[in-house]
């Protein structure tokens, strides 16, 4: 599967941003989702993933309240909605895909394709 991210840009704290990440190729609802973020020097963070169908989620513990992921399958597309940006939030966002997983993997290496990533910056 192929994925494409996109959404990024450049805010300022408190702003909102919708990240999207659209698949083809293959059958998405037989795919696990996640949202992965990376600033330079750091390891890849989990920030959020969804189950196949988009019945579960699940968040890292700093971001829940402000972000929201969902997927519609009809689309071929995950979303993520990020409210009440802060700079910390900075980073490249990335979308990955893990095939016919049995629940929501939370660590990169688990997930099987990635997108190329969408930047996004949020000043103070």
């Amino acid at each position: 599967v192929q994925l494409q991210a996109s959404g990024g840009g450049l805010v300022q704290a408190g702003s909102s941003l919708r990240l999207s990440c659209t698949a083809s190729g293959r059958t998405f609802s037989n795919y696990g989702m996640g949202w992965f973020r990376q600033t330079p020097g750091k390891e890849r963070e989990f920030v959020s993933g969804i189950s196949m169908s988009g019945g579960r989620t699940i968040y890292a513990d700093s971001l829940k309240g402000r972000f929201t992921i969902s997927r519609d399958n009809t689309k071929n597309t995950m979303y993520l909605q990020m409210n009440s940006l802060k700079p910390e939030d900075t980073a490249l966002y990335y979308c990955a895909a893990e095939w016919a997983p049995t629940g929501i993997s939370l660590r990169a290496r688990e997930y099987d394709y990635w997108g190329q990533g969408t930047q996004v910056t949020v000043s103070s």
